[in-house]
């Protein structure tokens, strides 16, 4: 029980039982989410399977159960975020605003990137030789290399989105910028070769 103290006339100090009490916030319907993990009373914790109009289904450590959150007293069990009265699990909330990051800068896995590589450069190697025959050769792994111009193109694709996107240039300062990169294009042919599919290569 919480207490206050009060002050008397005279000085004297006593303790009084406090008219406030702790507001425990239980989570409404509209709250959960597919996969997040709450918090029961009874139940101990659980992982969101389900969810119904005024219903969910959360798989337990001993079973399934229906519950209702806010008759029920359920609680969030991991952190949450909220942007704007957009309520949501921390990690899926980062999930997808790392996913759109990624999408924006045009990067792949390079597990993604390897399977873009001709089948008969898998597992090649490129070799530098300097023109001084007792310097050493350099070695670079085809996929290496190949991971460093697809993310080369990426870049020139997403750069290309935003020129045409952009709300203040004009279509004369559009195109002159486009030209650029068309020519970037252009100087990259050479390495299209290193492709398996033909529309993934350099435009010029």
């Amino acid at each position: 029980m919480n207490v206050i103290l009060i002050r008397h006339e005279r000085g004297e100090m006593s303790l009084a039982p406090s008219l406030r009490s702790s507001k425990i916030s239980y989570m409404k319907i509209t709250a959960l989410r597919i996969g997040m993990q709450v918090r029961h009373a009874q139940y101990g914790l659980g992982i969101v399977k389900g969810i119904a109009e005024h219903t969910a289904d959360i798989q337990f450590d001993d079973s399934k159960r229906i519950v209702e959150p806010e008759a029920s007293g359920i609680t969030p069990a991991e952190a949450t975020a909220s942007v704007e009265a957009l309520s949501m699990p921390l990690h899926t909330l980062i999930d997808e605003i790392v996913s759109r990051t990624v999408e924006e800068l045009g990067i792949e896995k390079p597990s993604s990137v390897v399977q873009q590589l001709g089948l008969k450069w898998n597992n090649g190697k490129m070799v530098l030789h300097p023109s001084d025959p007792t310097l050493q050769t350099k070695e670079v792994p085809l996929e290496v290399f190949f991971h460093k111009i697809v993310m080369v193109r990426n870049n020139l694709r997403t750069m290309e989105m935003k020129i045409n996107a952009h709300p203040t240039l004009t279509d004369g300062e559009k195109v002159e910028l486009q030209q650029y990169i068309t020519r970037s294009y252009g100087s990259l042919t050479t390495f299209n070769l290193l492709f398996r599919e033909k529309e993934e290569q350099f435009g010029a």
